[in-house]
């Protein structure tokens, strides 16, 4: 295990690194098929963004956040850049002057308005292309093409004794989360979907929320 996390218990994470994930091989087989596919196909869209990213500041490319996968282990989730280099320091002095923002981000882990985040940045949430490089997160091993959204440490806290279910499964480059309306999805309803997806796996349901993803990120609903 890569970095087994401190704030679940040993039996929990024992019992999710013992269980084989979700979808066994047939799930990794489709997910190894499609992620290989994607890159190759979509490999003129990887360098023009690159490139858009790039001139936009001069800064990062890429920009990966520590996020927990399956059995508490921990992995750096890809994504093109969007936000400004010194996040931290403009988050912050957002806070400061904005207190109901802070209250957004607490309950939500996200913002409508966030300072943080570039011009081109915008346009590649509102279409989640941002989100392209965990193509090589799956061909990794620690994402699968549908699953749970990954989290961070203090997300997975709100999970509760639902946390069990996520750690069972790979996160997800989509899921039921990212059909149903994504940041527009209550948190409790979005940890519901988790555990509704694990607990009623079928590779019938992937194909199905593959399809669906399409229209959902045309119509851009709840993406920001």
């Amino acid at each position: 295990m890569r970095n087994a996390a401190k704030w679940a218990s040993s039996d929990t994470l024992r019992s999710a690194a013992e269980t084989p994930p979700i979808g066994g091989l047939v799930k990794r087989g489709f997910d190894i098929l499609a992620a290989t596919t994607g890159l190759f196909l979509l490999s003129p869209l990887f360098v023009l963004l690159a490139l858009l990213v790039k001139l936009s500041d001069g800064g990062s490319i890429f920009y990966g956040h520590r996020r927990i996968g399956r059995g508490g282990r921990v992995f750096r989730c890809l994504k093109f850049r969007t936000m400004v280099p010194n996040g931290d320091e403009v988050l912050a002095a957002h806070f400061a002057s904005n207190p109901e923002s802070r209250e957004e981000w607490r309950a939500t882990r996200k913002l409508k308005n966030d300072p943080r985040v570039t011009r081109v940045g915008q346009v590649l949430r509102k279409l989640s292309l941002d989100e392209l490089p965990q193509i090589i997160n799956i061909l990794q091993g620690d994402m699968s093409i549908v699953g749970p959204r990954p989290v961070v440490k203090d997300e997975l806290d709100i999970y509760g004794s639902c946390a069990v279910f996520y750690l069972k499964s790979r996160p997800g480059l989509t899921g039921l989360w990212q059909i149903s309306g994504r940041n527009d999805v209550s948190y409790d309803s979005r940890v519901a979907l988790d555990r509704h997806y694990v607990e009623n796996w079928s590779f019938s349901a992937d194909l199905l929320i593959i399809m669906k993803t399409i229209p959902a990120v045309c119509s851009s609903r709840g993406s920001y």
